[in-house]
């Protein structure tokens, strides 16, 4: 994917508990076709022309609209879209799931929905004011109105408990390469099953299943980048079968020739340390 580009930009202030991180992506080839790890939500634009679908791990294939919601994964995605592609994006937290939808996420678990049927003409308002942008930092600043509409900003304070359990729960699995639900339980003083439901409803996921996550994508980033020590897998083979099942590439691939996309990502997120949370820019 020679001459690709990948630029983040943080939201503002306001935005930060519902958005990871704002992104522009632009590849000139003909095809875009990489896989992508297991990951969060994923708001999307495509602004350029051209069909586009993802490819899940359990070998449906399923359409991607123009502007679309990527429920969130826990299995690498092969992303295939035909070129030259710009796509203008964010990753949607946990707290920010519940404020956009107020749904269970794990019913969307590795599923594409077309965006407008879920929020309405005011994202292709949105995507024209996208494409007369002039970079990254100004197509944050074009989405910022929209997301404030779409979250309720002046309705923050109801979010409150939502996002004290998602911060509890990103500090846990940022803790330890391998957290103990235990430790959770004691956090948050709710039960085991109060603790699955609410992570099911917010993450798409329990809580186990997160941990095995982002344990994966944690070795995976140590692995692109040179590192040597890994943490929390019982042996080698524990660790090339979690690393394959969250980012689709082997270990050894991992090191080796992770792929354009995955390796801009990744160094990215890597250069934000200390101004993100640990769970994103570790990951």
């Amino acid at each position: 994917m020679a001459g690709a580009e990948l630029d983040y930009v943080l939201p503002a202030a306001d935005l930060q508990p519902y958005v990871t991180l704002f992104y522009r992506f632009h590849s000139p080839a003909p095809i875009h076709d990489e896989v992508e790890r297991a990951q969060q939500a994923q708001l999307r634009f495509r602004l350029s022309p051209g069909a586009g679908a993802y490819h899940m791990h359990d070998g449906t294939q399923q359409g991607a609209a123009a502007i679309h919601l990527l429920g969130p994964t826990t299995c690498p995605t092969r992303a295939r879209a035909e070129g030259p592609l710009l796509v203008f994006g964010m990753g949607v937290t946990p707290a920010g799931w519940s404020a956009l939808l107020g749904s269970d996420a794990s019913t969307m678990l590795n599923r594409v929905v077309d965006a407008t049927t879920l929020f309405g003409d005011q994202l292709l308002e949105t995507a024209v004011a996208l494409r007369n942008a002039s970079d990254a930092a100004a197509m944050a600043a074009a989405a910022e109105p929209l997301l404030r509409r779409l979250v309720g900003s002046g309705r923050k304070g109801e979010w409150a408990p939502t996002l004290t359990f998602v911060r509890m729960v990103d500090e846990w699995l940022a803790g330890s390469p391998s957290p103990a639900l235990g430790a959770l339980l004691t956090e948050t003083g709710l039960s085991r099953r109060q603790v699955e439901r609410r992570c099911n409803a917010l993450y798409g996921a329990p809580p186990k299943l997160l941990a095995r996550k982002y344990r994966a994508l944690r070795a995976a980033v140590t692995m692109a980048s040179g590192g040597e020590e890994i943490e929390g897998f019982y042996d080698q083979s524990h660790m090339i079968r979690e690393v394959k099942q969250f980012t689709g590439l082997t270990p050894r691939r991992m090191r080796e020739a992770p792929g354009a996309l995955t390796k801009l990502t990744i160094a990215h997120r890597r250069a934000l340390e200390g101004q993100v949370h640990r769970i994103i820019s570790d990951t």
